[in-house]
């Protein structure tokens, strides 16, 4: 992919945190939710891609959300803004959070991110919004985990890989009553437990950045964010397994459920992805040739969160090259009188 396409796509996620800022702390997230998609689609329709949502937050009927199998890019802008020939168009897949943690940021609690991952083409799995059991470790413990085994196993096999006790290990779970047993584990073996409330992208990127004690993520969570956590532990080298589960064997069977699952199931055949099978890295993210952004919506353990005085803000986007592996902390400020038409009613307070 063109070099200038990673600038281009921390405006993507920058454009969603202003987007998401008028609303942190205001008990509302379908409407932070909302904000955040419509800046999101507003910026990469004004980008030189030909682009499809592949990961996104639904199908088409559920509009106004970025759904699976919607185009984006300059290509498909209604508004034609700008001139373009065919082949200046990168063909891109890309894998969309406009806000992780909904419920953190209409609570103003921290680590609410916005989230973009791109691809070539047809590399990153198809999953669909349905639960995924992910372990997830940084560069040093790359080969040391296996879903198949125990959690304690993983454990041990990981404070090996680092040289570390186990007292030693901190590790990231969910803060969810499925996680109970997990955590329960994790305390009796001595280990370090850091429970976050929501935010698993975030919890992934923590086991594979130099500035973090975190050495471990583990839990069951959204299959799309999994796609998306793969795609920047892949470009950093780090390590991921996960499985599909079914919502029926998370939240138990009862007629709602069954249906549900039944529907996961008849998607899962639809891609050729089989139900609780591991997964492997590879088979999450097929390629290195990845863009990676997340800017942070409110400060958190990875970013500072938007921070804005009348029509002056802060941002602090993480943009990641898969084809450089280099890390870039992008802190920006923005005049809001001068961003573009189609941002100024989302931005103002």
């Amino acid at each position: 992919m063109k070099r200038e396409l990673a600038l281009e796509f921390a405006r993507v996620t920058e454009a969603a945190a202003l987007a998401a800022q008028k609303w942190v702390g205001r008990g509302d997230k379908n409407l932070a939710d909302g904000a955040a998609v419509e800046a999101m689609r507003n910026v990469l329709n004004r980008i030189k891609i030909d682009g499809e949502i592949v990961i996104g937050e639904g199908e088409i009927d559920e509009a106004p959300m970025l759904y699976i199998g919607e185009k984006v890019g300059l290509k498909y802008n209604p508004e034609k803004i700008e001139e373009f020939r065919e082949d200046e168009l990168s063909a891109v897949d890309i894998a969309v959070d406009p806000i992780e943690g909904t419920r953190m940021t209409a609570q103003g609690q921290p680590n609410a991110i916005a989230v973009l991952a791109a691809a070539q083409r047809g590399t990153f799995l198809k999953a669909p919004d349905m639960y995924m059991e992910k372990l997830v470790v940084g560069p040093e413990a790359k080969g040391a985990i296996d879903l198949d085994k125990s959690l304690e196993d993983n454990i041990r096999s990981v404070a090996k890989a680092l040289k570390k006790d186990v007292k030693d290990m901190m590790i990231v779970v969910l803060d969810k009553p499925r996680h109970k047993k997990a955590m329960e584990q994790i305390r009796d073996l001595g280990a370090k437990l850091y429970a976050l409330p929501d935010g698993d992208v975030a919890g992934s990127i923590l086991t594979s950045i130099v500035d973090s004690d975190v050495d471990m993520l583990y839990g069951i969570g959204g299959a799309p964010e999994g796609v998306i956590s793969a795609a920047i532990i892949k470009v950093l080298g780090g390590d991921m397994q996960g499985r599909l589960l079914l919502r029926s064997d998370v939240k138990g069977s009862d007629d709602k459920n069954d249906k549900i699952s039944a529907d996961e199931k008849r998607r899962c055949d639809e891609v050729g992805v089989e139900v609780g099978k591991k997964l492997l890295l590879d088979d999450l993210v097929k390629t290195d040739e990845i863009i990676f952004s997340a800017t942070g919506i409110t400060s958190g353990d990875l970013l500072e969160g938007v921070k804005r005085k009348g029509n002056i803000a802060r941002t602090q986007t993480l943009v990641v090259r898969g084809s450089s592996k280099t890390v870039r902390y992008i802190n920006s400020v923005h005049n809001l009188e001068y961003k573009d038409i189609y941002l100024e009613k989302l931005l103002k307070d």
